[in-house]
């Protein structure tokens, strides 16, 4: 199937066809003519499916519409999507302008961790479409700088991560400032009960959506799996990037503070690096992920959180330098390459106490994980320390002996200055 058959308007399929769209994927196939249709939709689509063209393509369509038949310019916000992250929802707005870019429909991203002051000043300017993160939703509305009486699109992504990042209850929040009557489109990874418990709560008659399975995202993607010690680790990490054919490579972390320990050591053994999480100022953040896109940093070290969203064209590799305790975040890491058809590398170091984590995965996916045995850092069988002593019994009487006197003399040299000191 084209998008010329799923109806679409002139000015929206030459944004596409600039931007190389040329088949849609199974999740906008199904998604866009309900959209169309304005019904409430929701969909089981987890990122890297195109599931962000599924909701913003048709919207533009819709307020495109709307904006052809006014009599009058009308400067409220009539859709409203909420992310549940700032690179997410800079993503969204990158791809709403791109496919809008002949529409004439105006768009704005808040989010929170800059200053206020422009997002306020454009918002009063006006917008039809506003992206944001809940947090900073919230601060704005309770200033008064936003009007959500006028919403005519809801749309809630991500929002098994919204429960994962504690902000589920600000998503209820805002719910609660919308108009009753609205179009509401609902797009979730997974669906654990209390998201299931929202979304019944929130959609009327929903047209529903299903598309990839989680586990499904790992048949297309290269997996390999290196054993090594927790210690050889950053090592391994290292010699594995001097392959010239690791373009650029996504590397994750569990904390945030060892995503800026592997950027420090790699930038040290001369590979170009840079970290990003939650820490960050956003400006570093978006600099960081900038650079990586362009090419100028090589390896960009993330943590979970602080990924989501990222979308990378042609991203050659994704190395799990910690392996996560989750299953279904494993699939979610490795989907960030292999995207939109392409090939696609995963490398995941997994040190003794990640065993169990590699099971659950595997079982997950349900496959296994071909293994990288041949490596300069296998896991030692033994700890380092043992050896020590046991060159110390082979010493012979002689030089035990010899070891002592010079050992007594250093006692006895240091003696007066103790007295001295006392």
């Amino acid at each position: 199937m084209s998008f010329e058959k799923l109806s679409l308007i002139a000015p929206i399929l030459r944004a596409l066809e600039t931007q190389g769209y040329s088949t849609p994927t199974p999740i906008q196939t199904q998604a866009i003519p309900v959209v169309l249709a304005q019904k409430d939709l929701l969909a089981c689509a987890q990122t890297g499916t195109g599931k962000t063209a599924a909701f913003a393509i048709p919207i533009l369509q819709l307020l495109y519409k709307e904006k052809q038949a006014a009599t009058v310019p009308d400067r409220h916000i009539k859709t409203l999507i909420l992310t549940p992250t700032r690179e997410l929802a800079i993503q969204i707005a990158e791809n709403i302008r791109d496919y809008g870019a002949h529409t004439g429909i105006k768009h704005l991203v808040i989010f929170g961790g800059v200053s206020a002051h422009t997002q306020i000043q454009t918002l009063k300017q006006g917008t039809d479409i506003l992206v944001a993160t809940p947090g900073r939703l919230l601060d704005l509305w309770q200033q008064g700088h936003i009007n959500l009486r006028n919403i005519r699109q809801f749309v809630l992504d991500e929002a098994d991560r919204m429960l994962d990042m504690g902000f589920i209850h600000d998503v209820k929040r805002v719910i609660t400032k919308l108009p009753e009557k609205r179009q509401t489109l609902f797009f979730s990874a997974t669906m654990p009960a209390e998201i299931a418990g929202l979304a019944n709560s929130i959609l009327t008659n929903p047209e529903k959506v299903a598309v990839t399975p989680v586990s499904s995202t790992a048949e297309k993607v290269e997996q390999q799996l290196y054993f090594v010690d927790k210690s050889s680790k950053r090592p391994l990490l290292i010699h594995v990037l001097k392959d010239p054919a690791i373009v650029s490579a996504l590397v994750f972390t569990r904390t945030k503070h060892g995503a800026d320990r592997v950027a420090k050591e790699l930038n040290k053994a001369g590979v170009q690096a840079s970290a990003i999480h939650g820490d960050k100022s956003q400006n570093s953040r978006q600099r960081s992920l900038t650079d990586f896109k362009a090419g100028r940093v090589r390896v960009l070290v993330a943590t979970d959180i602080a990924a989501r969203g990222i979308d990378v064209d042609n991203l050659s590799h994704v190395i799990n330098y910690e392996i996560p305790n989750v299953p279904e975040t494993y699939v979610h890491r490795i989907g960030r390459t292999g995207r939109g058809g392409a090939s696609g590398i995963a490398l995941s170091f997994c040190e003794a106490e990640e065993r169990p984590y590699v099971k659950d995965i595997v079982k997950l996916i349900g496959q296994n994980i071909p293994v990288v045995s041949e490596h300069p850092f296998p896991p030692g069988e033994t700890p380092v320390e043992k050896p020590a002593p046991v060159v110390q019994m082979r010493q012979s009487s002689s030089q035990q002996l010899d070891g002592r006197k010079k050992n007594n003399k250093r006692k006895w040299h240091g003696r007066p200055q103790q007295k001295q000191q006392n």
